[in-house]
């Protein structure tokens, strides 16, 4: 993929360094604390004080801080950004700018008006939102609370490692992906569906969950679509990268790694095979009109 001549966004925060650390990561991790915790698990007062410690960890605060003098609040990851990182960063920071330039282009011509455009924050290890707090184990999110895509640029190594989806274009998917879902909350879809999963049983909901998953993949492929157009950002391969990584995190996929078998009434984000459709429907069509999952009768 072609983007180091791309125009850097101005739109990303970058918190690494100010996020909640692990624990047990480096000296003064979890694992300095093991005798203490183990005392604790042996007395019903103990116990009690572990469980509020943990319920106190996910609101963001680090109770070790309690254990070590001079240290109050949140812990924070003092972790130099290694060049790789900061390169991956300067990666996100391009991809955003190619978006950018995409949705304002669409914005102007199919509506006469300028693109609202989503801030991105980079995080490690875990962050807060308007959505609430957030670890690294969920992967990239969109807050429509304050408009933020969240991500944590240790997804892009469990892509490549554990979903077998290498590759910077599949990376800018994922990105393309979360400010699809952006594009949603613009249009107003987000909270007409989040008012009617109200009314709908779990998996009636969760069936219009995956309609939601699936329009913006297609965003994405609407993006890929204009940006190849007007930026030639793609070279060989890049699409096979793709669809790779819409196939890799499809539920069936995910469902048959963790359980080994498949749950459709649980789909969230839609199959494998949906997932590259919709995504190759948005790259070939380059219309956002192509999208409208919520009208089509077969995802």
């Amino acid at each position: 993929m072609k983007w180091r001549n791309s125009r850097r966004s101005s739109n990303v925060d970058d918190q690494r360094s100010s996020s909640p650390a692990r624990f047990g990561g480096g000296r003064g991790g979890l694992a300095n604390f093991l005798p203490i915790i183990r005392m604790l698990i042996g007395t019903k007062v103990g116990r009690i004080v572990l469980v509020v410690g943990a319920i106190a960890y996910f609101l963001g605060f680090n109770p070790m801080n309690l254990l070590q003098p001079g240290q109050q609040g949140i812990s924070q990851a003092n972790v130099q950004n290694s060049q790789e990182d900061n390169q991956r960063a300067d990666f996100v920071t391009a991809v955003l700018g190619q978006t950018e330039d995409v949705w304002r282009s669409v914005f102007k011509q199919s509506f006469g008006k300028a693109y609202p455009e989503p801030r991105l924050v980079l995080f490690r290890n875990g962050v807060r939102s308007a959505c609430g707090q957030a670890s690294s184990a969920m992967g990239p999110f969109y807050c429509p609370g304050d408009n933020k895509v969240y991500l944590d640029l240790g997804f892009f190594d469990e892509l490549a490692r554990r979903h077998g989806a290498p590759g910077d274009f599949a990376q800018a998917y994922v990105i393309a992906h979360e400010v699809g879902h952006h594009l949603q909350n613009v249009f107003g879809v987000l909270d007409k569906t989040h008012q009617a999963k109200r009314r709908l049983s779990k998996t009636e909901g969760n069936a219009l969950q995956v309609r939601v998953e699936l329009q913006a993949d297609c965003y994405a492929g609407v993006w890929a679509h204009h940006a190849q157009k007007q930026q030639k950002i793609l070279e060989a391969g890049d699409v096979e990268e793709a669809l790779q990584a819409a196939s890799a995190i499809g539920d069936d996929t995910l469902q048959k790694q963790a359980q080994g078998y498949v749950v459709p009434d649980a789909f969230t984000h839609g199959s494998a095979e949906q997932r590259i459709r919709w995504f190759s429907t948005g790259l070939e069509k380059g219309s956002l009109q192509a999208c409208d999952t919520f009208k089509a009768a077969s995802l």
